[in-house]
């Protein structure tokens, strides 16, 4: 009789998040958890930054399962992907940097 078995069961779990490449968290690693991740200088915010180049409610960044996707939420410096500044929501792949005042953090998924 043939045996099922579910390889993805024995698979390490995929994780997603942010390092600070820049700024004075360098080093600092973000795991992101499914859900909206707000970063900001407000103190309730996820990823907190305490810098004034920080909107108190900066940017928030949605993990579905699956992909992150960033957006900014009103921010007087401005949010950016690679540089590009954001007018909508973006999709981030591995290793697209994000640059939140004068952090940049460098978005990474993969096995734990």
């Amino acid at each position: 009789m043939l045996e099922v078995v579910d390889i993805a069961a024995g698979a390490p779990p995929e994780v997603v998040g942010f390092v600070v490449s820049r700024g004075p968290k360098g080093g600092s690693r973000y795991e992101l958890d499914p859900g909206v991740t707000s970063l900001g200088r407000h103190p309730d915010s996820t990823i907190f930054f305490d810098d004034i180049t920080v909107s108190r409610r900066h940017a928030e960044a949605e993990f579905d399962g699956e992909a992150v996707h960033v957006r900014d939420v009103g921010s007087l410096n401005g949010t950016y992907v690679n540089q590009c500044q954001l007018t909508q929501p973006q999709t981030l792949d591995d290793g697209d940097v994000l640059q939140i005042g004068k952090f940049k953090l460098t978005f990474f998924r993969g096995e734990d």
